[in-house]
């Protein structure tokens, strides 16, 4: 389970441009499931995001994942707990490493090792039958480098990446929102597949109504930092979400 801890936090502290995004904001999300998290631009679902995965600090609020605080740790020691897959296929592999070097940093995440011992041979063959389940022939391009890999092959394999060790938590930052509509719904299926067959806690932030719905066990929509809908996906239908959805009146901010 992740508990979110009355957190606050506020960016232009002190200026005429202050803006507070949270005010002792709590959330549960429970363990094993995967929860929407549905708002316009500005509502706080990156922000969110950016705190619970140490990018950026809050004001006052703790962070509670798994019965432990990890509110202290710095961004790179909670890699060890939490995968992230985002927006831009490339942010979560590096362009200019092969499909295998990918795989094999990923592996040794928040482990030391030197550059001379980041490849293992006996590793390859199980890395191979991993890249098999995306069934995208990754596996036999092994050794090609990554930024020759369409949007989607990326993104699959950033998503088999973030997952491949098992985080206590996954979050899916708009993971779809760059590729087109077919490669979307396979992603979305592939990510579903994968987060049901592990058991993995997952928060998934997305503009796309209809997928949320299909794809989330549970649903909660922000606004201006607050939750002002919080419901099972089979509870609502895609009608009354949309409706609800529409009816804020977001004005475009950045989130």
């Amino acid at each position: 389970m992740l508990e979110i801890r009355e957190l606050s936090k506020s960016f232009n502290i002190g200026t005429d441009n202050e803006v507070t995004i949270f005010s002792d904001f709590s959330l549960e999300i429970n363990s094993g499931e995967c929860t929407g998290i549905l708002g316009a631009n500005g509502c706080g679902k990156s922000t969110l995001f950016n705190i619970i995965s140490g990018v950026i600090k809050p004001e006052k609020g703790e962070i509670i994942l798994g019965g432990e605080n990890i509110s202290t740790l710095k961004e790179n020691e909670r890699a060890k707990y939490i995968g992230r897959v985002h927006q831009n296929p490339s942010m979560g592999v590096s362009p200019s490493l092969t499909i295998l070097e990918n795989i094999s940093l990923s592996d040794k995440k928040c482990q030391k090792f030197t550059l001379r011992g980041l490849i293992k041979k006996d590793k390859t063959e199980e890395y191979k039958e991993l890249l098999k389940t995306l069934d995208l022939g990754l596996e036999n391009k092994i050794d090609t480098e990554v930024k020759y890999l369409s949007g989607g092959q990326r993104q699959s394999l950033s998503l088999l990446m973030a997952t491949m060790n098992k985080p206590e938590l996954l979050l899916l930052d708009e993971h779809t929102a760059a590729l087109d509509p077919k490669t979307s719904r396979l992603i979305m299926e592939k990510t579903q597949e994968l987060i049901k067959t592990q058991s993995i806690t997952t928060m998934m932030i997305s503009h796309n109504v209809k997928d949320t719905i299909k794809y989330s066990d549970r649903i909660v929509m922000l606004d201006r930092g607050r939750v002002v809908l919080d419901v099972r996906n089979r509870d609502i239908t895609e009608k009354e979400l949309l409706g609800i959805y529409n009816s804020r009146n977001y004005d475009s901010m950045a989130s």
